[in-house]
């Protein structure tokens, strides 16, 4: 008899890597599926970022790596703070882990106690909420939606503090809505945190930093009233296309760093010591791969809005970063084809992948259950050939 811990129990299967698996599943049996469940760029790691990787072999970085990164890696992001983001971060407020998502478990694990409340604004990247459960706290949810741009507000976020609140996730720019803050509103968010007579932190989920279609990154660690409450979660995976290497950090203050290196040593101790090479060299060399990456994700973004607003049936905004597209998909909640009667967002992704052959998540996956979930991380090409599918099978819907 199957007798795991209550802990497991409580968590839920990541629905991003079950689709996934769906449609490799599918793509076994000889399916052509379309696969845009995925959250990674479609680009290759460039080139001097794995040639660091090589000499870090061969220059026999073989062994176990510090607790909290290598001293060349810390000081690159402490570099890499000052020079992109105006922060001023030193070397012992910086843990690097292995992925962002290894750098949320720390924080939250370190913050968290057995029934503090953490705020979490609704659609929320799938692990957020199964971090909180896993620290025995309490999600409190902000519902947002695609008449908002999916961005909660100040209001919105005064209501939802009481004095159990420990702290709250901040993801600009988004997964899985592209949606990001400007400046003027980071500051409304922050004053009300730091007006808010509770001592409760930022996590400010930033992975998608560079992956901006509308102009200059904006942290919310930016103000100084609000700095000393604010945790930045970020890494290469993303801007540097290096899902693989799983590199990712925080940058906060001192004692959360200290305890974060505290329960790392106990779980994981260091990353890889060669990704930790290679993300030195992504980090410190100027490059015009992060570039060539966003124009092209732009165009696509571009391409993806304009034949899905062609679907009827479809609610969608336009996105300002991530490569994300979040459509609202209610009306189509109780259509059938005479086979099939579409219940919620999970039949609708069911169907799109089986008729289809496209691989969506469904937007209960990120407590936004009347929506959608796709990637535009893929070739013109299958994006044009996805959407097509799509709409034929979607039209079927009656």
């Amino acid at each position: 008899m199957e007798n795991v811990s209550q802990r497991v129990s409580s968590l839920a299967i990541s629905q991003t890597l079950e689709m996934s698996q769906k449609s490799r599943d599918l793509q076994a049996q000889g399916i052509d599926v379309i696969n845009l469940s995925v959250g990674e760029p479609d680009f290759n790691t460039p080139q001097h970022i794995k040639e660091a990787a090589i000499k870090a072999i061969n220059d026999n970085y073989s062994h176990y790596s510090p607790v909290p990164g290598y001293p060349q890696l810390l000081k690159a992001i402490s570099g890499k703070l000052k020079r992109e983001n105006n922060l001023e971060y030193g070397t012992d407020q910086i843990i690097v882990s292995n992925g962002a998502k290894h750098s949320l478990a720390n924080v939250i694990l370190s913050l968290v106690n057995k029934d503090d409340e953490v705020i979490v604004p609704a659609p929320y990247w799938v692990s957020y909420v199964e971090l909180v459960k896993l620290a025995e706290g309490k999600n409190v949810i902000i519902e947002t939606s695609i008449d908002s741009d999916f961005k909660i507000t100040p209001k919105q976020l005064k209501n939802a503090i009481t004095p159990k609140t420990k702290a709250m996730f901040l993801c600009s720019p988004s997964n899985p809505s592209g949606s990001l803050y400007s400046k003027s509103e980071l500051k409304a968010i922050a004053e009300v945190v730091a007006n808010s007579g509770v001592d409760m932190f930022i996590l400010s989920d930033e992975i998608y930093e560079h992956i901006n279609f509308v102009g200059k990154h904006e942290s919310i660690a930016q103000f100084d009233f609000i700095r000393d409450k604010v945790i930045i979660v970020n890494g290469v995976s993303k801007g540097y296309a290096m899902t693989g290497w799983r590199i990712g950090y925080i940058a906060a203050p001192k004692w959360i760093a200290k305890a974060c290196n505290k329960i790392q040593g106990q779980l994981t101790s260091g990353a890889s010591s060669i990704s930790q090479m290679a993300s030195v060299a992504a980090l410190n060399t100027e490059t015009t791969s992060i570039t060539e990456m966003v124009t092209a994700f732009k165009r696509r973004r571009d391409i993806v809005v304009k034949l899905t607003r062609e679907i009827e049936g479809f609610k969608i905004n336009v996105p300002e970063g991530a490569f994300y597209l979040f459509p609202e998909v209610k009306s189509f909640f109780g259509k059938s084809d005479g086979e099939i009667t579409i219940k919620d967002s999970s039949d609708l992704s069911m169907y799109i992948l089986n008729k289809a052959h496209v691989a969506t998540v469904p937007g209960s996956a990120f407590g936004s259950p009347d929506y959608l979930r796709f990637s535009y991380a893929a070739s013109d090409e299958k994006l044009q050939e996805a959407i097509k599918r799509m709409k034929t099978v979607l039209n079927k819907l009656k």
